[in-house]
């Protein structure tokens, strides 16, 4: 069985981009996490070290508690996510929440670029259909649409199905509705409109395209 990372390493990781899991440390930092397999090097410039899926799995991982001194403090790290609709407590709007959006969205695009075999940004790539809740919502937030409040009304909701590959995406309205699926579909998601048979309430399966 490997090792786990130093403390110096784990803070390494720990403190990537949430999207990309593009990593900032010292060269031998770095170098020490490529070596034990928890990151890569891009080969083109600026050659920018990322998270390997070994590397995310550490980061996702419940953090190890060690003497009565140490506090987890992972779980309220302040890690970006997307708005899914519906949160009771979703923090402060205005230009701050806009350029976080905007932040994660570029580095997903990038994240495209990197993973996707032919380096397309324009279909989704493999995180987003391990996250496909948070994929949909951050593509709908980047595009300026409106989540839906506690109360589940006055904008989108975002939600997982028993489907492979495929969420739930609600709104208030057939036009709100019908703009999301556009934004879907501009991101590079398959969309389709359905009607539930007991509620009759419109809503949409979206999947990321494959081609």
């Amino acid at each position: 069985m490997s090792r786990a990372p130093t403390a110096a390493q784990r803070r390494v990781i720990d403190d990537a981009e949430p999207v990309t899991g593009r990593l900032r440390g010292t060269p031998a930092q770095l170098a020490a996490l490529v070596k034990r397999g928890l990151a890569f090097r891009h080969p083109r410039p600026p050659h920018d070290h990322f998270l390997t899926p070994a590397g995310h799995r550490i980061r996702e991982a419940p953090p190890v508690l060690g003497p009565a001194t140490d506090t987890p403090a992972a779980v309220d790290s302040g890690v970006f996510a997307a708005r899914v609709g519906g949160e009771a407590d979703v923090g402060a709007d205005g230009p701050a929440r806009a350029r976080e959006v905007h932040s994660a969205w570029q580095g997903l695009l990038e994240l495209r670029r990197m993973t996707n075999p032919d380096g397309a940004a324009d279909r989704p790539c493999g995180w987003e259909r391990t996250h496909l809740v948070r994929a949909a919502a951050l593509a709908l937030e980047a595009a300026g649409h409106r989540p839906a409040g506690p109360d589940a009304s006055g904008g989108y909701r975002v939600r997982a199905t028993p489907q492979p590959e495929a969420v739930a995406v609600s709104a208030p309205d057939d036009g709100t509705l019908a703009a999301c699926a556009a934004t879907l579909e501009k991101a590079g998601w398959q969309t389709g409109a359905h009607t539930e048979p007991r509620t009759r309430a419109r809503y949409l399966l979206a999947s990321p395209r494959r081609r």
